[in-house]
């Protein structure tokens, strides 16, 4: 009698963010999602990309610590980061600060680190990197930019603009190896990780 096909390990979101759960969904793969209690908070002094890595990292790592030994997973830990001049921009979290945001960054280029790592449990391994998006922003009126956050409220996603939704009218270019990497979850990365890791993305179908 042939041997049963072998289960793939199971795949954990370590994330609140509902974008990043509607890009994994595209991968058409089981998955669970576990909110990670871990301080996104910048370190001082601290550079932009490592603090996406970090925090990423940590995310992973933080929901892996409390699975069952025997439940062997791999969990999928992002963060973002957005930065011009050096400044890092975060989510705003409300109205007036979104607005400030977006008028800092009218008619500049912007640098969006989407950091990705993947965390197996079997083997304690992690992989982890930086995809880099850069995105030149238009140099809107202070009227259009109030207009463009009242419809759309993007106060939970770093730099106050939704590239995926009506956000994408504020930006005159993107630069990026990842489409999905701005939106918040590098579906390519991540792809080229879980094959790395063994999972079998394709045949899981």
């Amino acid at each position: 009698m042939p041997d049963s096909p072998k289960r793939p390990p199971r795949l954990i979101l370590a994330s609140s963010s509902r974008y990043r759960r509607e890009l994994l969904e595209r991968l058409r793969v089981p998955f669970d999602v576990v909110v990670p209690a871990v301080d996104e908070t910048p370190l001082a002094g601290e550079a932009p990309e490592v603090t996406a890595l970090r925090l990423a990292e940590s995310k992973a790592r933080a929901v892996a610590h409390h699975l069952d030994g025997s439940d062997g997973a791999l969990v999928i830990g992002s963060d973002q980061v957005a930065t011009y001049d050096g400044l890092q921009i975060g989510k705003p979290g409300s109205h007036d600060k979104a607005l400030a945001q977006l008028q800092a960054m009218r008619g500049r280029e912007v640098l969006f680190h989407s950091a990705l790592c993947l965390f197996d449990s079997r083997s304690g391994a992690a992989q982890t990197t930086d995809v880099i998006t850069r995105v030149r922003f238009r140099n809107l009126s202070d009227a259009a930019l109030d207009a463009y956050l009242l419809a759309e409220t993007p106060y939970d996603v770093a730099g106050s603009a939704k590239s995926e939704g009506l956000g994408i009218a504020l930006l005159e270019a993107i630069h990026s190896d990842d489409p999905t990497a701005l939106v918040g979850l590098p579906l390519i990365a991540l792809s080229n990780m879980l094959l790395a890791a063994g999972y079998p993305l394709l045949e899981a179908q």
